[in-house]
């Protein structure tokens, strides 16, 4: 039996001026589901936004508030970050990824959104045959939302049926036309938590040397692979990533989920040194300066977004990458409760005839953590995301993260010990309701 009525959920949905529940983005399934627990008292199992369910670092706010009892933040901080957090960037991308970019191509970003978005308009300004921005989805949908206002096109498909070699041929016909700038994907992947695996990455290496494309690698849930330990800086295995493979590159780094400090909005983009100090004659007319890409990025096209980045954060980031490099904080252990609230929350949707939507990589089944995916026989995305707010879970369909799959996102971040039973009850009525016979 359904815990809120048909009549319930679509009042929820009219006063808070959703105009269709299926294709709810995230910001308004929210709205959709606080409204339904405010009025009912009901719990909502909560696995539509993806905010970090951890404690804040502590390293680092000890180190901001240090920060500002020695008076960082008395003046502006330098566009291209302070010393301390480009140099220990650098020393964590070599920790952590065994991948050399140095503090000067390490730049501080009012976290990762507003790193995509100059990394679009620099991708897309340095060549004016090159207009348009290659999805490799599932994806971030605010990336895409990104590109709306700036006007820039794109084009995008969903990787699932693509895996390992197949990549490259799909690759290959995206970008024949010659007017793809850059290639964005995240991996770990949100929605789905596939990861790309080594020769993946290789074939996307390839095809960015190849056809002079800039990849921008969205590395948000930084080492949060369950299945490997990454947790060991200077030694092997390292963090995958397509810098091994070309050098037309760009990392965002962001301090939001490996140390739950996403309320500092901050994040890096560590660009490689060869295309940072790449000479770009369509930037240098469009900025009147040198059209050096490192140096538009920061001074020219950065600044104007958010004018820096505070500076007593930039000196929390810096020493909790520090810290970490040194061995001091493991983030990777502090981050691994996500894997254990996937595990046991997957077990709870599959015996109650729910399937993993995306359920391996290439070599092996996904890892457990952040995000998975979940698709229900007979329903599409949109009637499961709908089906699921009147059993009070909140999720987002899989269609609006640019998936061809039927399914739904379920983010592991806001759930408790004691919602587990809640969970549990819930979708065994969810399954008496929607017994399999119906769709047989």
């Amino acid at each position: 039996m359904k815990l809120f009525s048909d009549e319930l959920v679509n009042e929820a949905a009219r006063i808070n001026h959703v105009a269709d529940l299926s294709h709810a983005t995230i910001g308004e399934t929210l709205l959709v589901a606080q409204y339904l627990e405010q009025k009912t008292g009901q719990p909502f199992i909560r696995m539509d936004q993806g905010s970090p369910g951890l404690p804040v670092n502590a390293y680092g706010t000890e180190a901001e508030k240090a920060a500002l009892d020695r008076g960082a933040n008395n003046q502006y901080p330098a566009a291209a970050g302070v010393p301390e957090l480009k140099h220990e960037a650098s020393r964590f991308v070599k920790a952590f990824m065994d991948i050399d970019i140095s503090a000067r191509a390490c730049i501080p970003t009012v976290g990762s959104v507003a790193g995509s978005f100059g990394a679009f308009i620099a991708c897309c300004q340095r060549d004016e045959k090159k207009n348009k921005v290659l999805f490799i989805d599932p994806g971030f949908p605010i990336q895409k939302s990104q590109l709306r206002i700036l006007g820039i096109e794109w084009k995008n498909f969903d990787i699932y049926p693509y895996r390992g070699e197949a990549l490259r041929q799909k690759l290959e016909e995206e970008v024949k036309d010659g007017d793809i700038a850059a290639i964005i994907y995240s991996n770990p992947n949100n929605p789905a938590w596939i990861s790309l695996e080594e020769g993946e990455l290789q074939i996307i290496g390839d095809i960015a040397t190849k056809h002079d494309i800039i990849i921008l690698e969205d590395l948000a849930y930084f080492a949060m692979d369950s299945r490997r330990d990454l947790s060991k800086p200077f030694q092997a295995p390292f963090v995958r990533t397509v810098a091994r493979y070309t050098d037309n590159y760009i990392l965002m780094l962001s301090a939001s989920k490996i140390f739950s400090y996403a309320g500092g909005r901050i994040a890096l983009v560590c660009i490689s040194d060869k295309l940072f100090d790449r000479q770009f004659p369509a930037l240098a007319r469009r900025y009147n300066d040198s059209g050096v890409f490192g140096a538009t990025f920061t001074a020219s096209i950065q600044y104007m977004i958010t004018s820096g980045c505070t500076a007593s954060t930039q000196y929390a980031y810096a020493e909790m990458l520090r810290l970490s490099t040194e061995g001091v904080i493991n983030f990777v252990d502090d981050t691994k409760a996500y894997a254990e609230r996937a595990r046991k929350m997957k077990n709870i949707f599959t015996d109650n005839g729910f399937t993993i939507t995306y359920p391996t990589d290439v070599t092996e089944d996904i890892a457990d953590g952040f995000f998975f995916s979940l698709s229900y026989p007979g329903l599409t995305g949109g009637e499961l995301a709908k089906e699921l707010i009147a059993y009070g879970v909140s999720s987002i369909n899989l269609d609006t993260t640019g998936s061809l799959q039927p399914g739904v996102r379920a983010c592991t971040s806001r759930m408790r010990d004691e919602l587990y039973p809640v969970l549990e009850e819930r979708m065994k009525a969810f399954r008496e309701d929607h017994p399999f016979t119906e769709y047989n």
